[in-house]
């Protein structure tokens, strides 16, 4: 390992570019793409498609001092905030809060009402400002769009993508969406009176896909019906992702957000990356390789050393 990938490791991409500054050095960003193997190995028996974690030695965009003077590094958050996604509640969290909890920290689950963007927001800053210090802020897929617009909040340290939407500032999610392959989910939607629900049919095998079969019916039954105008109206006007620090889980047997459409948001956010071998439910399936991640975003020992806490 060369001596500027383990500064990197050690100190922390922030700490590393700020010591440079200061002896005059410039930093010159890699190119889209570039990544630094921390670790490496065979596939994991609990699920994981690779041991290969990367992390993108410089943020495409410079992250920028926070409202309150921190640099916005995670290390010291014992807080986290977690945010579902459309056809889902908070209870879809349930395997994650128990993981974290019994690290000893803090977690409090969104209730999105799926109304609109701002709505879901709003919920969200809610919660956040209950908070009592730094805060890691956990998105599942359409909970990303969310995440990526109050996770400007000063007291957010980290963001954490898990099969996520993450759209830039004044970005339309769809028409990104449209330039990858459709995903199976989408032709199971159903409206009813502009409130939008998967079929059964689509929720179980494209939604659930690699779900227990009972807890995939109970998930069914409890589905949050979605507003039909919540998607087309959503427009994010920050990214937060462009501004802290951000972990990726992206699902390779995904059939709701395009895996390849995954990757390239994370490659995009310059994200601490895993993927794991599952459907787009991966809170649920593998609770502690996704809460691993989480507790690595937060600086906290994991039970997976080959994720990096990044500086």
């Amino acid at each position: 390992m060369s001596m500027a990938v383990e500064l990197l490791r050690t100190m922390g991409r922030r700490t590393l570019l700020r010591r440079l500054a200061a002896t005059g050095m410039v930093a010159v960003p890699l190119a889209a793409g570039a990544r630094v193997a921390l670790a490496s190995g065979p596939v994991a028996a609990s699920g994981v498609a690779s041991q290969s974690v990367s992390s993108t030695a410089l943020h495409k965009a410079p992250f920028v001092q926070s409202d309150d003077g921190s640099d916005g590094a995670a290390g010291s958050a014992r807080n986290f905030v977690l945010v579902h996604g459309a056809y889902a509640d908070a209870s879809s969290w349930v395997n994650v809060i128990g993981l974290l909890r019994s690290a000893g920290m803090r977690v409090t689950a969104v209730q999105n009402p799926l109304r609109s963007l701002d709505d879901d927001v709003a919920a969200t800053r809610r919660v956040l400002s209950m908070q009592d210090g730094p805060t890691v802020l956990v998105a599942h897929s359409y909970g990303g769009m969310v995440v990526t617009e109050a996770g400007v909040d000063p007291s957010v340290t980290a963001l954490v993508y898990v099969a996520a939407r993450a759209p830039d500032a004044g970005e339309d999610y769809t028409a990104l969406a449209a330039t990858f392959p459709t995903p199976p989910a989408s032709a199971g939607l159903v409206n009813t009176d502009g409130f939008l629900q998967l079929s059964e049919s689509a929720f179980l095998n494209d939604f659930a896909n690699g779900v227990d079969s009972d807890m995939a019916q109970t998930l069914y039954a409890v589905q949050a019906p979605v507003a039909a105008t919540l998607f087309p109206t959503a427009i994010t006007t920050v990214a937060a992702w462009r501004s802290k620090p951000s972990w990726y889980a992206v699902s390779i047997q995904d059939r709701t957000i395009t895996p390849d459409l995954e990757r390239f948001m994370a490659n995009r956010m310059n994200a601490t990356t895993i993927e794991i071998d599952t459907g787009h439910l991966s809170l649920i399936t593998h609770p502690r390789e996704t809460a691993d991640l989480i507790l690595a975003a937060a600086g906290a020992p994991t039970s997976a050393a080959r994720i990096p806490a990044r500086a």
